[in-house]
């Protein structure tokens, strides 16, 4: 017997409530090539129960792509990845639903499903368990808490691509997992939704979940992050705290653009944003702090 046919064969390991701290999901030294180019490159990262982290960077940096490998999808060329302090292949993929609930940037379906029937796949991986007599309570809660439950019945193809984000939200929240990997679960919403949707994040963090959660809105992070991740060419440049790690001199060599970090007056949060020199003004070049040809002023 193969090892896959015994991960098939078994009954599925259910997963134990992970201790406030612990580490859920994590890749060392990771690396990674597509199409023969370096994207990641010796990625260590930790995703922990009752936290949740922010991955940022500009385009290109590889978020997605480490997103992928944490989920599973790509196999790291160097490195690990162990979900619950086992390899990804140690779990079937019914246990590995079980611990892990993964939001893909889009998400396509080709048949007429209802938003319900699409929230109640979530449900999948509890069939044949004690949790499965909540179905019907999970998968309403979810529908709730993204706002979706007021068209739950229409199809899902029918709705607008921010309705379809929520609703695909709302699949992976009826999972329960033990992590949330989320891919920029807030780039097709208004902004009163991108308000709930990090504010559901740090709910499910605070029910101990493990949340990793991509964004590009670097003020997000910043309000919603307790760790911020940077990546740049595929590397990790900083991870700690937000006010640690963004700042305007990281920013902007990471993002080659002049961006400023400032703290909000009334509430000293971190606030994070564009240099403007005026309007439709183009920002002056940040100085080189490296160029000793300038001449110096007093």
């Amino acid at each position: 017997m193969t090892v896959v046919d015994a991960l098939w064969r078994r009954p599925p390991r259910v997963p134990a409530r992970a201790p406030q701290g612990a580490v859920v999901v994590e890749a060392r030294d990771v690396s990674l090539s597509l199409g023969g180019v370096p994207v990641l490159r010796g990625v260590d990262l930790a995703v922990r129960a009752g936290q949740v982290l922010a991955v940022v960077g500009p385009n290109g940096a590889g978020k997605s792509t480490l997103l992928g490998v944490l989920a599973g999808d790509h196999p790291p060329e160097r490195g690990s990845v162990t979900v619950d302090g086992e390899p990804l292949y140690a779990w079937s993929a019914t246990e590995l639903a079980l611990r892990r609930g993964v939001l893909l940037q889009r998400v396509d379906v080709s048949f007429p499903f209802t938003v319900t029937q699409i929230v109640r796949m979530g449900r999948a991986p509890w069939a044949g368990t004690p949790a499965e007599d909540w179905d019907d309570e999970v998968v309403a809660g979810a529908l709730a808490e993204t706002d979706v439950a007021a068209f739950a019945d229409r199809v899902f193809t029918s709705l607008s691509g921010g309705e379809r984000a929520r609703a695909a939200l709302a699949r992976v929240l009826a999972q329960e997992p033990a992590a949330l990997l989320l891919d920029e679960p807030t780039a097709s919403l208004d902004i009163g939704h991108q308000e709930r949707i990090l504010g559901l994040a740090r709910l499910r963090a605070a029910r101990g979940d493990a949340v990793l959660v991509v964004l590009h809105d670097l003020g997000l992070a910043a309000a919603y992050a307790d760790t911020v991740a940077v990546l740049s060419a595929g590397r990790v440049a900083a991870s700690g705290p937000p006010a640690e790690v963004l700042t305007a001199e990281r920013l902007t060599e990471v993002y080659q653009y002049p961006i400023e970090v400032l703290r909000h007056p009334g509430t000293g949060a971190v606030l994070v944003i564009p240099r403007r020199d005026g309007p439709g003004d183009p920002p002056s070049p940040s100085p080189d702090p490296t160029d000793t040809t300038a001449a110096s002023t007093t």
